[in-house]
C-alpha cells in the first residue's frame, strides 16, 4: 500500500503563488503518472496536471501557463507550482499516481483558498 502525504496548501491571495508537494511511500513512485486534482465544493473532482514516468505533462486548460507540474524520482516526490491564482482555483488539491492495471492511491488532500 503506497501512502501518499500532501503539503504546501493555504490561503493565498489572488495573483499568489503557492508550490504543493507530495511525497510517497514507496519507491514504485517512479514507475507511475503523478497528478495532482482538485474538488471544490459542491463540485466533482477533476483534473488539474499529470507527469508520466518519462515526464511528460499534460494540465487542464484552465491552469495552462500558470501551473507547472515537476516531479523528482529520487525523492518519490510530486510537485505543483501554482503562480496566477485566482479566486476559482480554491479547493482541495488531491494527489495521485495511477498505472495501467495497477491500484490508483491518493493522498489525503491539502486545502487551497485564494482570497483577498
Amino acid at each position: 500500500q503506497v501512502q501518499l502525504v500532501e503539503s504546501g496548501g493555504g490561503l493565498v491571495q489572488p495573483g499568489g503563488s503557492l508550490n504543493l508537494s507530495c511525497i510517497a511511500s514507496e519507491t514504485i513512485f517512479s514507475f507511475y503518472t503523478a497528478g495532482w486534482y482538485r474538488q471544490a465544493p459542491g463540485k466533482q473532482r477533476e483534473l488539474v496536471a499529470t507527469i508520466t514516468s518519462g515526464g511528460t505533462t499534460n494540465y487542464a486548460d484552465s491552469v495552462k501557463g500558470r501551473f507547472t507540474i515537476s516531479r523528482n524520482n529520487a525523492k518519490k516526490t510530486v510537485y505543483l507550482q501554482m503562480n496566477s491564482l485566482k479566486s476559482e482555483d480554491t479547493a482541495v488539491y488531491y494527489c495521485n499516481l495511477n498505472k495501467v492495471l495497477r491500484p490508483t492511491y491518493w493522498g489525503q488532500g491539502t486545502q487551497v483558498t485564494v482570497s483577498s
